[in-house]
């Protein structure tokens, strides 16, 4: 798609995230496809992008929530989510976020500790219902990712080893109020080798016939997400190959494959926009001062993520400058030696891939109000959030003032 940056900055202001809905639809509908003739469900990951226009853009075309938050979880319905279509995972749940989700009646509660599903049982019981549950399974498998996103080793924090998941399995299928109807497994995330994906698959569905020998019935098998995607130079995981290696590992199961994209479905279809402030030369090196900052995406500074950076419609000679914001903090940074033609005030810097952790981890740090946020659709665009004001981020201050 050709895109005006230009007439969107000047519509919409200054910084801005933009999502090419189109391009969303089609990585579902491809996704979907590879899953043609077997029993699935895509539940997208909504903290990788939690507008919920954007949400609700993926219920209309089928798709499920994959939640961490009750919060998320009130998005998800609130976007028009089909609540058995929703799961709420994450490791440390507060017991009014379980009452809440058992209330709701979403499709499952993943769980990550005995402690926690003795947590569970407990409110289940007090509310007089019976909670569906899956155990996320730690299968030990090295993802081959960034440790910040690493989830499937004994020195992550996630799931539980196979040994404690069977015990687990075996208490909450003779408890009153506890029902085991899933089972997870998440080792990373930006996944772009699918051996760590198919051998943790294979271990998991070894663990499901060993339940299903001693009368658990197990009934979906969650995958997690993790699909990687295009930032720089990587080579993705196809989808046809990603759904065969799962059909493989559970073959002769009868369960749900379920998956949980986020980055997969969202990344390569946001950018971020941003406005040339003034150069300037400290000893010979080049800083381009832009008005957008960590505040707005926080991924370069987080994970020294990178993130194609480009200046459309300008001309020049290139030289490597470093993309910097207002923000006080030496880590305050989009891109590092960057290749950029001479740039002036008021010209556009575009970040490329920021569709996927970018907004959702947004701050108000230096009292600085977020980005709006414009979605495009069919060649027409429209804003699905508008730009915070001074007044939204004191709102909840300043009647204590004295």
């Amino acid at each position: 798609m050709s895109i005006d940056y230009k007439a969107l900055v000047e519509k919409y202001g200054s910084p801005l995230y933009m999502y090419d809905f189109d391009y969303i639809e089609n990585r579902y509908v491809t996704l979907k496809e590879a899953f043609a003739g077997k029993k699935s469900l895509i539940n997208y990951a909504v903290k990788a992008n939690s507008n919920l226009s954007v949400i609700q853009h993926l219920a209309k075309l089928g798709a499920g929530a994959d939640c961490v938050s009750i919060g998320e979880v009130y998005r998800a319905l609130d976007a028009g989510v089909d609540k058995y279509k929703i799961i709420f995972s994450g490791v440390g749940k507060r017991d009014d976020e379980i009452e809440e989700a058992l209330k709701r009646d979403i499709l499952m509660l993943n769980l990550e500790s005995e402690a926690e599903m003795k947590r569970v049982e407990l409110v289940a019981k007090k509310l007089g219902k019976e909670a569906r549950i899956s155990i996320r399974v730690n299968p030990n498998i090295d993802p081959q990712t960034h440790p910040y996103i690493s989830t499937g080793l004994h020195e992550n924090k996630f799931g539980v080893e196979i040994d404690m998941a069977k015990r687990m399995y075996i208490y909450a299928n003779k408890s009153e109020h506890l029902n085991p109807v899933g089972i997870h497994f998440h080792i990373g995330s930006q996944l772009t080798n699918l051996d760590p994906i198919r051998e943790s698959a294979m271990i998991v569905a070894d663990l499901v016939r060993s339940l299903k020998a001693i009368k658990i019935d197990i009934k979906f098998f969650d995958v997690g997400g993790g699909i990687g995607v295009v930032y720089d130079d990587e080579t993705p995981i196809a989808e046809q190959a990603y759904v065969d290696a799962i059909a493989e590992a559970t073959k002769g199961l009868d369960v749900t494959l379920m998956c949980e994209p986020g980055r997969y479905m969202v990344a390569n279809a946001g950018a971020f926009f941003t406005k040339v402030l003034y150069e300037k030369i400290n000893s010979g090196k080049r800083f381009v001062i832009v008005d957008g900052a960590m505040n707005d995406l926080i991924r370069p500074s987080l994970y020294n993520a990178y993130h194609k950076i480009e200046a459309p419609g300008v001309e020049g000679e290139k030289s490597e400058a470093d993309v910097v914001g207002p923000v006080c903090e030496s880590g305050d940074f989009f891109g590092k030696n960057v290749a950029l033609p001479p740039l002036a005030h008021g010209d556009i810097v575009v970040v490329h891939s920021a569709g996927a952790y970018g907004f959702t981890m947004a701050s108000n740090y230096n009292t600085r109000p977020k980005p709006a946020e414009v979605a495009l659709q069919g060649g027409e665009d429209r804003l699905i959030r508008r730009r915070e004001t001074y007044e939204d981020q004191v709102r909840l201050e300043k009647e204590f003032l004295r």
